[in-house]
């Protein structure tokens, strides 16, 4: 029996008692992979980033191991959530222009004290100003910095369009002009290299494609590495006490670690390692968040259809973005239907095997975006479930 069939064997044991669609995550595997983002941390603090993970009870799983420190979120509103449930270092990691949240976070001090907001334009000072209503408590914030590699002489651009600062002087202006506002008080920098973290250097099949990546991945590195280190210094000469300086990404945990500049490394989908994560050199994780459809239908030989399974990630729209069929091996999508939102022919010799009611195992895309698919996690242990968790869909909280 190879690795995999023994993983679905446990898995439909431990999930016999439970109708499909279900979505578990295997804590060993979570556990693992969570010890293996410390390892290549190499000692620096991992900021786990709660996009990935929408659990509260996950968040705190990984948390409570040594070396992970504080969450990365992406919404002020689920930011004043987490501070409230008792999380206490919460950095948000984009902009929000959430008047209301603005309000109750510069109104009450232990709101203030445990959330650190993003911002890059003087504009967004002046929105969270207008939004205070009296509030008189001064808010955290950090700068983000645009990653992208530029080339000749900016006409090429490769990486997200995020922050506006670029430079090492465009980001010691913005920190200047933090300093000049009352109620202000700049307390880190982040720097996402989505290019380097979150793109795939060994995609099957496509050698020229994979050696490119790397090829353009080594040169950001260089770059940001450079310029990273010049912002900094440039930032700390107008704020000394600066106490933080975020950079990574699961895919580039190792590399980021390795400058001195980064105080501590972002990371969440690592620990659930989603499919978009098998393309990658640099680690190899184990697959543990996973969910199963039933199966509904059998049209014909080497045929089965599941209920459901259409659950696309987010970003440029292809076949990298969709669901795979995982457990058992061997089953792929019908080219002429792919993942549906109602049902899902799959296709393959294994299909034979399937019976009316079984479960195929599939794993997401991407990490935390199966929590708004489903309200609970159940928690496997060996071939048991040994706890059942909500998401944050489960609280009732979708923030987007």
């Amino acid at each position: 029996m190879t690795a995999r069939a023994a993983d679905r064997a446990r898995y439909d044991r431990a999930t016999a008692h439970l109708d499909a669609p279900v979505a578990i995550v295997d804590l060993e595997a979570f556990d693992a992979n969570a010890d293996d983002l410390l390892r290549r941390a190499g000692g620096k603090p991992v900021r786990v980033a709660s996009k990935s993970v929408r659990c509260r009870a996950l968040l705190e799983r990984a948390l409570a191991k040594d070396g992970f420190a504080g969450i990365m979120s992406f919404t002020l509103a689920e930011s004043l959530w987490l501070a409230r449930s008792g999380f206490d270092d919460v950095l948000l990691a984009y902009p929000s222009a959430d008047r209301a949240d603005f309000a109750e976070l510069a109104a009450d001090p232990k709101l203030a004290a445990a959330v650190t907001v993003m911002v890059d334009d003087p504009a967004q000072l002046d929105l969270i100003d207008a939004a205070r209503e009296g509030g008189g408590e001064v808010v955290r914030v950090c700068l983000e910095l645009d990653t992208s590699l530029k080339l000749l002489g900016g006409r090429v651009r490769v990486g997200a369009r995020r922050s506006p600062l670029y430079s090492p002087a465009q980001v010691a202006e913005m920190a200047r002009t933090v300093a000049r506002r009352p109620g202000f008080r700049l307390v880190g920098i982040m720097a996402y290299e989505g290019h380097i973290a979150g793109v795939g250097d060994a995609v099957a099949g496509r050698p020229l494609r994979s050696r490119a990546v790397r090829l353009m991945q080594a040169a950001a590195r260089r770059e940001l590495a450079e310029r990273r280190a010049a912002v900094v210094r440039a930032v700390r000469a107008v704020a000394p006490d600066l106490e933080f300086v975020n950079g990574g990404g699961t895919g580039s945990v190792q590399h980021t670690a390795a400058e001195a500049a980064v105080t501590e490394i972002a990371a969440g989908s690592g620990l659930y390692v989603p499919r978009l994560f098998d393309n990658y050199t640099s680690f190899r994780g184990r697959p543990a968040a996973l969910f199963a459809q039933p199966v509904v239908r059998r049209p014909g030989v080497g045929i089965v259809t599941v209920l459901g399974g259409g659950y696309p990630a987010s970003g440029v729209a292809g076949q990298d973005r969709l669901p795979v069929p995982y457990l058992p091996e061997g089953l792929r999508y019908d080219p002429q239907e792919g993942p549906g939102e109602v049902q899902t022919p799959l296709l393959g010799s294994p299909a034979d095997d399937l019976l009316i009611g079984d479960k195929v195992w599939f794993r997401h895309a991407k990490a935390g975006e199966l929590c708004e698919r489903f309200d609970a996690l159940h928690l496997v242990e060996g071939d048991r479930v040994t706890a059942t968790v909500p998401t944050y869909r489960g609280e009732g909280r979708t923030f987007l």
